[in-house]
């Protein structure tokens, strides 16, 4: 099972987002479009991604893309092709000192993506959440992949490589590329020098799946140490970074078959910031 799940919270349409990455990407599928929530899920060669339509308060942005491996020419100009056609070219699909066909890009719906050519051995995952630090997190980078896989188990870190001195705009000893894993899973973190006007929003956040309620406080005691608590088990890390921590059972609560039920548990979830399982159940089991 997949620990941690990129959350794409859209302004609207999220199924008609999602019918078009599942046609775009290979290997991808729909797995759920059509649920009770406004919203659903999809997965791109196994890595699972779900969806929200939220309304019109976040924006998608740079500071959270997914780098994408093609394994061919071919599919990776047919992937980029499809995504142009009414996106935006943020690097021009061309050759770099990191990879032989490489290019950076924003779908029509403001997610962004890195396309690159090569092979899945080369990072162990085809598609890889990355954070772009930038503005008033830039010098933070190598801090937080250190905070991250120290809260996460069987995570490592696969490299971290810095700026050196003379490679304006970026400041020295700030982060030029990492890769790293949390339980298994592939991240990778950029940092940005320059000008840029966009940060972390919880327009994409990431949801922990928890097996029981010591995860969950495990999780929740760790992120909201230094950073910020929010409502419905989200919060905010010290670098601006959202997640969702999330009881297994909470899905199935508000999803359950019997409407009042569900109700119920929507309900009780509104009124929590960190979700209390043992309430979530008793709000359920109430007359």
């Amino acid at each position: 099972m997949q620990k941690i799940t990129p959350f794409l919270m859209f302004d609207s349409g999220s199924a008609e987002a999602i019918k078009f990455y599942t046609s775009i990407f290979k290997n991808s599928k729909i797995i759920d479009s059509e649920g009770k929530q406004p919203g659903g899920s999809f997965e791109i060669d196994g890595f699972k991604f779900n969806t929200y339509d939220g309304g019109p308060y976040f924006k998608f942005n740079p500071a959270i893309s997914f780098f994408h491996i093609c394994d061919d020419e071919k599919e990776l100009d047919d992937l980029w092709n499809a995504i142009a056609k009414e996106g935006s070219i943020m690097m021009p699909l061309d050759k770099y000192e990191w990879s032989e066909k490489y290019g950076f890009i924003q779908d029509k719906y403001g997610i962004c993506w890195q396309l690159s050519l090569g092979k899945i051995s080369d990072v162990g995952q085809r598609t890889t959440p990355s954070f772009l630090f930038t503005g008033g997190q830039l010098g933070n980078g190598e801090k937080a992949v250190k905070f991250y896989t120290s809260v996460f188990d069987n995570s490592e870190i696969d490299g971290i490589l810095l700026y050196g001195d003379n490679e304006p705009p970026n400041k020295p000893g700030t982060v030029k590329h990492s890769q790293f894993a949390l339980d298994g899973e592939k991240f990778m973190l950029m940092e940005g020098g320059g000008e840029h006007d966009f940060s972390f929003t919880e327009g994409i956040s990431l949801m922990i799946s928890c097996k029981d309620q010591k995860e969950t406080d495990y999780f929740w005691n760790k992120f909201t140490e230094k950073g910020e608590e929010s409502q419905c088990g989200w919060v905010k890390d010290e670098f601006g970074v959202s997640w969702q921590v999330t009881p297994d059972i909470l899905l199935e609560l508000v999803s359950d078959p019997n409407p009042e039920k569900a109700n119920r548990a929507t309900q009780a979830m509104l009124k929590m910031k960190k979700i209390d399982i043992q309430a979530l159940k008793d709000a359920v089991a109430q007359k």
